[in-house]
């Protein structure tokens, strides 16, 4: 997939929050850091800000969120472009962060573990991935995808959900985890725009869609699916789009 750093950071300060409530649950003196899918590299860059001497790594498979992130100018912050499925460390970590990334991934009852198996002792898995696959914003792109002309360039492009429920992940990582944390939040973003879940999702779910349609079908596409995200996620008196994002945290430690 080609990823558009202006689209997805179109919603910074809302993207950003998630990263924010986990990286509060990090404490200690970390001295390597690794940030798994670091995108365009905000958070990377506040990670290495709140741990004073620590060395941090930003991981992502895009090139141009890469390019982006090589903008900030972080001494202690280093950047590599590797896939997150097959990436692993050669040196023990102590915090291994991953915010809006592993949703990406399949195999999460062996990729989890696997993640845990890096740290060092003492070390720290701390993971954010959406879980909102059931909400309206997917249910109907998944639908206006299948009935249209489009229908034939999108065979095959919607993934089964991919994040688990919490208590799936509490049993997937306790046994590896000295102390594991898992929990659920759902955020209610107040959007404001002509179009502003559909805008969202352009940076996000519609990322394989708009790869695989010509100009034309992803007109066709993106106004179909508009005009039912309106019905479902009706404008308030304000003019305020109200969007509901549900997310999963969790925070495992090792010995």
């Amino acid at each position: 997939m080609t990823w558009n750093p202006d689209t997805y950071l179109h919603f910074a300060d809302e993207r950003s929050q998630p990263a924010l409530d986990l990286m509060a649950r990090l404490g200690g003196s970390p001295q390597h850091i690794v940030d798994l899918g670091c995108g365009t590299g905000e958070m990377t860059c506040l990670l290495a800000e709140r741990f004073a001497g620590a060395r941090v790594l930003g991981i992502d498979n895009s090139a141009d969120m890469l390019a982006r992130a090589h903008k900030h100018t972080q001494p202690r912050v280093t950047w590599m472009q590797a896939d997150a499925a097959t990436w692993t460390s050669q040196v023990p970590i102590d915090v291994l962060f991953s915010n809006a990334c592993l949703q990406w991934l399949p195999h999460h009852a062996a990729l989890l573990p696997r993640l845990v198996s890096l740290l060092a002792p003492g070390g720290v898995l701390a993971v954010q991935m959406p879980r909102n696959f059931d909400s309206p914003s997917h249910v109907l792109a998944r639908e206006v995808g299948a009935e249209g002309p489009w229908a034939p360039h999108l065979a095959g492009i919607w993934r089964q959900e991919p994040v688990a429920p919490p208590e799936q992940y509490w049993r997937w990582l306790r046994p590896a985890c000295t102390s594991l944390d898992v929990w659920e939040t759902t955020y209610l973003h107040a959007l404001q725009g002509e179009d502003p879940v559909l805008d969202w999702v352009s940076g996000t779910l519609l990322t394989p869609v708009q790869a695989a349609l010509p100009g034309p079908l992803l007109q066709g596409f993106r106004a179909a699916y508009a005009q039912r995200l309106r019905q479902a996620y009706p404008r308030q008196g304000d003019g305020t789009t109200l969007f509901a994002f549900r997310r999963v945290f969790l925070v495992g430690r090792v010995v």
